[in-house]
């Protein structure tokens, strides 16, 4: 039985008792609610794949307390370092090399020797991290492929009997995942935009970096969680770019010229408001009354590119 409890100083203690266990516990961050287990242990790490149906050359994304943290397990370059003074703590995850003394679970790389770590600006994550003094593997808290959860009842709909408790922060402020940046070829590259933009990371490093937008080439291991071309999928096909819901769909507005009657996920044309409602906008639309989910044009830059990134994923043809 799934426990949602208050995060609470005592429920965050009680967490990090269950994760040391080697049980898996929902947790807010600023990004999405993240499914935690411990990142050192296969059998817990193993739980999440399980837990999330998850395919085993996905990788898990790793989360610690700041950036000594991280310097235990990767190897932290010139560039990972000062990144990670300007966004950590926050929504940029960095794939680094592991260190050969790396103690983390071979599972969460799927395969691979780099890690993908970050870490998070939630004071219920950073508790939940000094609480239970792990590195946490933590994935998004829900099923693989679906929507990604911005609430704590959205984990309690997707997971609830795979997870031992929910941590209840309330919904979360940033609502679209961590932008990936990955720092182990010639040139840093972004796999998967998010929270913080690509003009703000070539700023720090004094280059433009590049994004690249990856197709799924089969089973073959991603360095980078979200590359999958179907995920972060509702139930109903999705249409994109349009103007006005047809027959039987539901729209999903953008902006004050959005028609009367959809639902808006900005009516000012905020890209931080639109990426904020994103996920729980799509809950709301995929029931059954309705036969598809058609979604107005978002302009494609700032984070417009990582909301359109997750609704170009949403609305890919869906594997069987």
């Amino acid at each position: 039985m799934t426990r949602l409890l208050p995060a609470t100083f005592a429920s965050i203690a009680e967490a990090g008792q269950v994760l040391r266990a080697g049980k898996l516990v929902a947790f807010p961050t600023e990004t999405v609610y993240g499914l935690g287990g411990n990142a050192l242990d296969d059998h817990a790490v193993a739980a999440i794949y399980e837990a999330k149906n998850r395919p085993d050359f996905n990788p898990l994304i790793v989360h610690v307390p700041n950036l000594d943290a991280a310097a235990a397990y990767v190897y932290m370059t010139e560039d990972a370092a000062l990144l990670a003074r300007h966004f950590w703590p926050g929504p940029l995850t960095l794939i680094l090399p592991r260190l050969k003394e790396c103690k983390l679970s071979l599972l969460l790389s799927a395969g691979l020797d780099t890690v993908a770590i970050r870490v998070p600006n939630h004071p219920v994550a950073q508790r939940l991290l000094t609480d239970s003094g792990l590195p946490l593997a933590g994935p998004s808290a829900n099923p693989s492929g679906r929507i990604s959860p911005t609430c704590p009842e959205h984990v309690i709909d997707g997971l609830g009997g795979k997870v031992e408790i929910v941590l209840d922060g309330g919904p979360c402020k940033v609502g679209i995942e961590s932008t990936v940046l990955d720092l182990t070829g010639d040139q840093p590259a972004i796999l998967r935009p998010g929270g913080i933009l690509p003009e703000a990371i070539s700023a720090v490093l004094g280059h433009e970096v590049n994004w690249h937008r990856i197709v799924e080439t089969g089973e073959q291991g991603h360095k980078s969680p979200g590359q999958l071309s179907s995920h972060y999928a509702p139930s109903l096909p999705v249409r994109l770019n349009a103007q006005s819901a047809e027959a039987g769909e539901i729209l999903l507005g953008f902006g004050p010229s959005a028609p009367a009657g959809s639902h808006n996920l900005s009516p000012t044309g905020d890209l931080t408001e639109a990426a904020a409602n994103l996920f729980a906008a799509l809950r709301a639309a995929d029931r059954p009354d309705h036969r598809g989910i058609a979604v107005m044009p978002i302009p494609d830059a700032g984070l417009g590119l990582a909301i359109n990134d997750r609704l170009r994923r949403a609305a890919a043809p869906r594997a069987e």
